[in-house]
């Protein structure tokens, strides 16, 4: 069956349709990733006939919920229909996927239906795997368990930092790779400010537990994240695994590797529990012959075409170039797999690269970030001509009030402000 284009407000198609080698392109995942590159690959070529497949009727933007969850941001605007996003020329196929079939070039939905295509862009973003940490999914949402990687828990986390008076404060960070790695410690850092505004900081003990041997992967950024991490008193433990939450007792269990190699399963009482849970690819990736060792869609890192099915390309958390999964790296990524696709589609030689590059603005205080831009190897890559590990005033407005807005109105529409890598 051959599909139609949809010119009005995108609403999802029959459930009984099945498209043997209906679209040019087919794109997985209705996210950031997603949206941006239909949008961009309908600017190059608009009479493309593209479809997106994604199951769910609303589109977030996750970057803000670090700052609802330090009662600076309203989470009413990090929502959307999705509908209303998905670009006018594109088919929305509701549903989710369930495999990619590289050799027919079709993917199987969950209810059965059979998209095909002639090109194919994976991009359904990473999944949460609440239930890997023993009770946490029971515990949430109550008796101080949160976390501002959830819609529902963004806001909940503000009222339990508007009204902790004392007590213990413990914030967590998964094994990497995670979606905006400094999105844990950056729930910390607002808490602690408004704690040290509000002139309680010194009632409450904050300990910030991370998987990981630093507190930030790229060095550069260390030493002014650590004065804030002495500002606000917090203590740092390292290598600390968080692997059981008893919520109704208020325990969190840790696995801590000490320098010997030994493991040790440490106990600790709390009263408020900031959780970024452990995350990882989508199964119908992980468990495919798109994956690379790891579970993640394989990419060459620079073009972002997959290595043995020249008719795929790969972008955003889902895939394994070993870059900040961030939706700044996407913002890049997003020109280099639109113009690599239709090269390879045309034929041509392709002339786009990836460097890598990924943002992670950290909110290190209200009213001040550290702009962390970088891209493979930890190499500096920042945008304005400013010593970036100095947290600043502007880069606040960038991130608060700025960026928030360019995503609705210019990233999701296919314009690619300052997003051309660099040759």
């Amino acid at each position: 069956m051959q599909a139609s284009v949809r010119q009005e407000t995108a609403q999802p198609v029959d459930a009984a349709c099945n498209w043997s080698d209906a679209f040019d392109v087919v794109i997985i995942g209705g996210g950031a990733a997603g949206i941006g590159v239909t949008a961009s690959l309908l600017r190059r070529r608009p009479s493309l006939r593209i479809a997106i497949i994604e199951p769910s009727d609303r589109h977030y933007y996750q970057p803000a919920w670090t700052l609802v969850g330090g009662g600076v941001f309203d989470i009413t605007k990090t929502v959307q229909p999705m509908a209303d996003v998905i670009p006018e020329k594109a088919q929305w196929v509701r549903g989710a996927a369930r495999r990619v079939n590289a050799e027919g070039n079709f993917v199987e939905l969950e209810d059965g239906r059979q998209v095909g295509y002639r090109q194919l862009i994976v991009c359904p973003g990473l999944r949460l795997a609440w239930e890997r940490i023993e009770g946490l999914e029971e515990a949430l949402g109550k008796n101080g368990v949160t976390s501002n990687y959830r819609f529902d828990l963004a806001p909940y986390t503000w009222s339990l930092v508007r009204e902790f008076r004392g007590g213990k404060a413990i914030f967590t960070q998964p094994p990497m790779p995670i979606k905006c790695a400094g999105a844990p410690q950056k729930a910390m850092y607002l808490s602690c400010d408004e704690w040290l505004r509000a002139g309680r900081l010194n009632d409450i003990d904050v300990e910030f537990n991370t998987c990981a041997p630093v507190l930030f992967g790229v060095s550069a950024f260390v030493p002014p994240l650590m004065e804030y991490v002495k500002r606000y008193d917090a203590d740092l433990v390292f290598n600390s695994d968080l692997v059981r939450v008893d919520g109704e007792n208020r325990v969190a269990y840790f696995d801590v590797k000490h320098a010997s190699g030994e493991v040790e399963r440490v106990a600790k009482p709390f009263d408020m529990l900031h959780v970024a849970p452990p995350q990882v690819a989508p199964a119908f990736i992980a468990e495919s012959s798109l994956a690379d060792a790891a579970g993640w869609c394989e990419v060459d890192h620079r073009t972002l075409q997959h290595p043995r099915y020249p008719n795929i390309f790969g972008l955003g958390d889902a895939c394994s170039s070993p870059n900040a999964k961030t939706a700044a790296a996407v913002r890049k990524q997003i020109v280099v797999v639109a113009e690599n696709l239709l090269a390879a589609r045309e034929h041509r030689e392709f002339k786009t690269f990836y460097d890598g590059y990924g943002s992670c603005p950290l909110t290190v205080e209200r009213g001040r970030v550290i702009l962390a831009e970088f891209g493979f190897g930890g190499k500096l890559l920042p945008t304005f001509k400013l010593d970036p590990t100095v947290p600043r005033f502007l880069a606040w407005l960038l991130k608060a009030r700025f960026l928030p807005w360019f995503y609705w109105h210019g990233f999701l529409k296919g314009r690619e402000w300052l997003a051309r890598p660099a040759d």
